[in-house]
């Protein structure tokens, strides 16, 4: 049916009637109905019944085994048309959440897009059938491929609007949610960004009163966000019926004219209904009474702006039948056909985890030799964000403490703020979710943020935001939404930091599919890695060990600028042939000692530095255990559960008929690192350790 709508919008942007040049038109009865035209009030009107119809035959193919699951946005129509039809798809940005079903419908969204997506089907254009429903998304209209947990697309708008200010738009950025998502801490931080910063933002709160089963009482003080959002300075603010159209317009109009103003961010709270159960999974009736369900049916949007229509002689009785009719039809017959259609092919279940070959930034990898003055691998990080600033104009620095006169609590940041401005290098909240997922929303857009985390230990609050958006987005939006965030993170022990300054958290991330990993251990590694990755079209976490930071042996001539390392690719320390070391970070130098000190007994120890966690050069590492024979897997983080297992794994499988001894791990104990040196000294690898360890398999 929303092939009726396009053409009944003819030269028309989100149902506004347009002259041939695209300007808009208005006519005479346009200040009678808050400044909508009669043509603009049927395109909501069948935008929403669009929606609803959608929603009403997904319940039948669930039930006829066509389909599996449905949220709905039954209820919530009135307000999300509202919104779309204020703002201009393919201009604006649009995070929409899985009940944001008529924001796609006024936008031009098809009911042909929403089945494929629902029955999982190869033309699926939101995901490709690799997501539940109800997750929209479209490129042309710049609304990211949504995602199911609550509330962490509200930091990605803000991102995203950060990004509009930054290019000098104005466009603006709509983010959608449920009142029971405000009660995840990231719906605070990213109004505290958005209000401190006046970003153009429209946060739309849909307030239907429960979050699947709990009740609004349950979930927030004074059973209103509205009430608790008033101490946000900068914020404006409107509480309104969010089943009355015409209000809701003339509210996401206003809202819409303040953003592009540069006036600020605003929070429209609109109290809806649900007219069905949370999800296909549910039955409200379980938890809400029968006469509470009838009284919301009676506020039920659709009948309302219906009624306007009748009211103001707009359309007919015999209009309304003949439009139900058309585009429930349209509907019905949409289905059937998608249903037809291919399913995805499970050749293609790893296509879009990091972006094709073909797309991505085409780079020459060690084109020079390093051979400037010795630097020590702080500054190297330090000169490789200065040259790649240079480069590109649409890369931001930010995090905690990284703007002059600090320049980053390990200096690595000193002097970009002041030669790059602080509009591109910035101090950011003491928040961490609000650094990824700002970053995140402001990638989306095409900038290439490059953030830093300025411990380890503190990354997790940003977990949600890493795990199940940032290495997601290309995979679940099919190759449409890329979002190349490099995340600079110290981390490691050795410096008397105790439990929360000395984490390795390499092994956590590892397990992360589509995100790359490097973790250097000198300052020529750490240069041509850093400046790799703020090339690369993927997400990037790269690891900073602060010890190695102005340590002599990790000193390295420093490349030049246009020195790029590729990710990957292990680097042969030293050769030998009786023994494997396979190594990273601050454990390169310890494995290099226990080799020069074995090689004075006649034993040839060949160490091998990893470089990078994701990917894994397994190719050097069993060619050099195909010819020693033997191998140790050394690395500072805990030996239980740690990356090397995942190495020691690989070599079982793929070298072990070429072992002459079994794989053996020399790790950090499983526990959390002590603050006192002589404790530190027991938890963390020691020279003695390797040492030791190297013997043993030598005279195994």
């Amino acid at each position: 049916m929303a092939e009726k709508i396009i053409k009944d919008k003819q030269r028309k942007t989100n149902g506004i009637a347009a002259d041939e040049n695209g300007q808009e038109k208005r006519g005479k009865s346009e200040d009678q109905h808050n400044g909508l035209s009669e043509p603009q009030l049927i395109h909501a009107y069948k935008s929403m019944l669009l929606s609803r119809f959608v929603d009403d035959r997904i319940d039948t193919l669930i039930k006829q085994g066509k389909a599996t699951f449905l949220i709905s946005g039954s209820g919530h129509e009135a307000v999300q048309v509202a919104c779309a039809m204020a703002m201009k798809g393919g201009k604006d940005w649009f995070f929409t959440y899985y009940r944001d079903n008529s924001i796609g419908t006024a936008l031009g969204i098809t009911a042909k897009d929403i089945f494929r997506h629902i029955m999982g089907k190869a033309t699926d254009t939101f995901t490709g059938g690799r997501q539940m429903p109800m997750h929209l998304g479209s490129k042309e209209l710049r609304m990211p491929t949504a995602s199911s947990p609550t509330g962490s697309q509200y930091l990605q708008a803000v991102g995203a609007a950060l990004s509009c200010v930054y290019r000098e738009t104005d466009e603006v950025a709509y983010v959608g949610g449920g009142e029971g998502s405000t009660s995840e801490g990231e719906y605070f931080e990213a109004i505290n960004w958005a209000a401190r910063a006046k970003l153009p933002v429209l946060f739309c709160i849909q307030n239907n009163r429960f979050a699947i089963s709990v009740p609004i009482e349950q979930q927030t003080a004074g059973g209103s966000v509205y009430k608790v959002s008033s101490g946000f300075e900068g914020l404006h603010r409107f509480h309104i019926d969010g089943t009355d159209f015409l209000e809701c317009y003339k509210t996401a109009k206003e809202a819409v004219r303040l953003a592009r103003n540069g006036e600020g961010p605003s929070l429209i709270y609109a109290d809806v209904v649900r007219l069905r159960s949370h999800s296909a999974s549910d039955a409200q009736e379980k938890y809400r009474t029968k006469e509470e369900i009838d009284r919301d049916r009676l506020k039920d949007p659709i009948v309302k702006l219906e009624k306007y229509l009748l009211e103001n002689k707009i359309i007919s009785e015999i209009d309304i039948e003949e439009i139900r009719k058309e585009i429930n039809d349209d509907v019905v017959h949409a289905a059937d056909e998608i249903y037809k259609e291919a399913n995805p092919d499970p050749a293609d279940i790893e296509k879009y985890l990091f972006c094709p070959p073909e797309e991505q930034t085409k780079i020459e990898y060690e084109a020079s030799t390093p051979s400037g003055q010795p630097i020590v691998m702080v500054d190297a990080i330090n000169h490789a964000l200065h040259e790649e600033m240079e480069k590109n104009p649409d890369m931001l620095i930010y995090g905690e403490d990284i703007q002059d006169g600090k320049g980053g609590v390990f200096t690595a940041t000193k002097g970009l703020s002041t030669k790059y401005g602080t509009h591109r290098v910035f101090n950011s909240p003491l928040a961490e979710a609000s650094i990824v997922g700002t970053a995140i929303g402001a990638a989306l857009t095409g900038l290439k943020p490059v953030v830093e985390i300025q411990f380890a230990d503190y990354i997790f609050p940003a977990m949600m935001q890493l795990r199940d958006e940032l290495v997601m987005y290309r995979y679940r939006s099919n190759n449409a939404f890329p979002a190349p965030v490099t995340i600079r993170v110290a981390v490691g022990g050795y410096i008397g930091g105790g439990h929360y300054h000395s984490q390795n958290i390499e092994a956590i991330f590892a397990k992360c599919p589509g995100l790359y990993i490097a973790y250097p251990s000198n300052a020529a590694d750490a240069k041509g890695l850093l400046k790799t990755a703020c090339q690369l079209k993927d997400p990037v976490m790269f690891m900073e060990h602060k010890f190695l930071y102005r340590q002599g042996y990790a000193k390295s001539p420093e490349p030049d600028a246009n020195y790029y390392l590729p990710f990957g690719k292990a680097a042969i320390k030293k050769e030998g042939s009786d023994l494997t070391i396979v190594t990273y970070g601050a454990m390169v130098e310890k494995a290099l000692r226990a080799s020069r000190e074995l090689e004075k007994k006649g034993m040839g120890v060949e160490v091998i530095d990893i470089r990078t966690i994701v990917p894994l050069d397994m190719e050097t590492i069993l060619n050099s255990v195909k010819k020693t024979g033997k191998v140790i897997v050394f690395h500072e983080d805990t030996k239980f559960m740690g990356f090397g297992a995942e190495i020691a794994s690989q070599i079982a499988e793929e070298a072990f008929q070429y072992l002459d001894a079994p794989v053996k791990r020399v790790a950090g104990l499983h526990i959390h690192i002590p603050f006192h040196p002589n404790l530190e000294k027991t938890a963390l690898p020691q020279d003695e350790w390797i040492l030791k360890a190297s013997e043993e398999m030598l005279n195994y």
